[in-house]
């Protein structure tokens, strides 16, 4: 009798050869996209088979893949750099990310450490408007300001970072638009002390609120800032003034700038 062998016994090994192939070229292809952003030019083909390690017909025929799907274009002759395609996604995705949502985890995070109130909040005109929180049982006392909450760029730790954010002269502006008005006795109500206020964020990264809002409670805030560089919301701690510890500040920035980071920032 005779025993003939299965054509899939002998597939089985053809399909994951396969696989592997497909994976080593999107392997080779992330590296020339690599080197693509890189560099602030146009490259030749040599110089991206050089940065990669590539031979030049594997960069080439990969190139011809990528320039086809419009992931990479020819600028000129010989010549290479990103293409539209990667913008047309990227917007997509900075469409579809929610802070809230990548602020969350962080958010929690910090509330375990300090067992504090962490809020973040966003600018609407001259107010910010707080969109979420992490709060639990550990802290007896529990902030006044809610969910949807607003309250004057000028007495709240993240506001002035919006404030910073936009300029002296546009904080000069709000203050004239607004008159500054005072809600404690240690609330900023002249033009000269915000700017001093203003001046010292720039220098230290962070802004405080030193019961300019209410009396009894003390914040910490840090900027949350996206893939431009600008400023999207305000991360920030709120406590009771005799529980506030200056050094949350570092915490504060560092949970601010993990939101950041999964925005897209990057120091300049």
């Amino acid at each position: 009798m005779v025993t003939r062998t299965k054509p899939a016994a002998r597939a089985a090994p053809q399909a994951a050869g396969a696989a592997r192939h497909s994976i080593q070229v999107i392997e080779r292809m992330m590296r020339l996209l690599d080197a693509l952003a890189a560099a602030n030019r146009p490259l030749a083909l040599k110089h991206l088979a050089a940065a990669t390690g590539l031979h030049p017909s594997t960069t080439h025929r990969i190139l011809n893949v990528m320039v086809a799907g419009r992931i990479a274009e020819r600028a000129e002759p010989g010549a290479y750099r990103l293409g539209m395609r990667l913008l047309e996604l990227g917007n997509l995705v900075k469409t579809r990310i929610s802070v809230r949502d990548l602020a969350l985890p962080p958010m929690r995070a910090l509330h375990e450490a300090t067992g504090e109130t962490v809020n973040l909040s966003v600018r609407a005109n001259d107010e910010i408007v707080y969109v979420e929180r992490a709060a639990g049982n550990r802290s007896m006392m529990r902030v006044v300001q809610l969910d949807g909450a607003h309250a004057p760029l000028h007495i709240t730790a993240a506001g002035k970072l919006f404030l910073l954010d936009e300029g002296q002269h546009a904080a000069a502006a709000y203050a004239r638009r607004t008159g500054l008005r005072s809600y404690t006795r240690n609330s900023l109500s002249t033009v000269a002390a915000l700017r001093r206020e203003l001046e010292r964020i720039a220098l230290e990264g962070h802004a405080v609120d030193n019961e300019e809002a209410e009396i009894g409670v003390r914040c910490i805030a840090a900027p949350i800032r996206d893939d431009s560089r600008k400023m999207v919301a305000g991360l920030s701690l709120s406590a009771p003034a005799e529980r506030m510890q200056p050094a949350w500040a570092a915490q504060v920035k560092a949970t601010a700038d993990t939101v950041s980071r999964a925005l897209g920032y990057r120091e300049p």
